[in-house]
């Protein structure tokens, strides 16, 4: 049997075994439990905290008021967890949301995002990738591609010098054709469902175009091809979130009718 076969074989027993589907709709590799998850969330917010000290006062009470908006237009059984966020002490413009209702933004963030609107469209983005359990897909699809390499260098016999360059090519292969594109489709995901769940909370998520901006200015430098890189280009993240913006703004009518108009001083 060729070894392409034994991967396919390999990967669709694993997908029988643990497919869902992302709010979007798209199918999903899921291999690990809630539970797991949410230890693993709270394992990592906790060393972060080791490694980096924490701000409170004002930075803090505005990273709170927002992300409390934000998390007030969740879902219900996602809304209920006990969200933590934290303000730490760092010169990168970097935030994440952890399974388990962990947020963390770095004071190097504050910097980039100018408003409420635009430090929202992060939050809305980090937390949509909770939402969507982009961290089991991530960790279930490495899982998998790796067990799938392990069949082939086993059935196949690849032993040597010349096994070990064909495993190496085959690990090539999966990275840039398997695990990257995930990555990448993640980040889009998270882009469309976090600008909805930012103008479901009631800011405008037209900041969000603004933020990204905001983002690659900071960033500069050369960049790497797209399918090298982990992320959407920025000209691709603005094309998905003008595509997008039409169901967004309406959804931001709806919310700011609706009496939903947060106000957070940004300190």
């Amino acid at each position: 049997m060729r070894w392409t076969h034994l991967l396919a074989v390999g990967a669709l027993s694993v997908s029988l075994a643990a497919c869902t589907t992302s709010p979007t709709g798209r199918s999903q590799l899921t291999l690990m439990s809630d539970e797991q998850l949410d230890q693993m969330g709270a394992q990592a917010f906790a060393q972060y905290q080791q490694e980096l000290p924490t701000v409170g006062g004002a930075p803090l009470r505005y990273v709170e008021c927002v992300t409390e908006a934000v998390v007030r237009a969740l879902p219900e059984q996602d809304r209920n967890q006990n969200w933590q966020v934290k303000v730490f002490e760092s010169e990168q413009a970097n935030a994440f949301a952890l399974p388990g209702g962990y947020v963390g933004i770095n004071t190097g963030l504050l910097q980039v995002a100018d408003n409420q609107d635009q430090l929202a469209a992060v939050i809305g983005h980090e937390i949509a990738h909770v939402l969507a359990r982009h961290a089991n897909e991530r960790a279930s699809t490495q899982s998998a591609t790796q067990l799938g390499l392990s069949v082939i260098s086993s059935a196949s016999g690849m032993q040597g010098a010349g096994g070990e360059t064909m495993m190496a090519a085959l690990g090539m292969g999966a990275q840039y054709g398997i695990l990257l594109p995930f990555s990448r489709r993640h980040e889009s995901e998270a882009d469309t469902l976090g600008l909805n769940l930012m103008a479901d909370a009631g800011f405008d998520p037209r900041a969000s175009i603004a933020l990204w901006d905001n983002m690659s200015a900071a960033g500069g430098g050369a960049r790497p091809p797209a399918w090298l890189s982990t992320h959407p280009s920025h000209g691709q993240r603005i094309g998905g979130l003008e595509a997008a913006m039409g169901d967004a703004m309406a959804r931001y009518e709806r919310a700011r009718n609706a009496g939903r108009t947060p106000n957070c001083p940004r300190p």
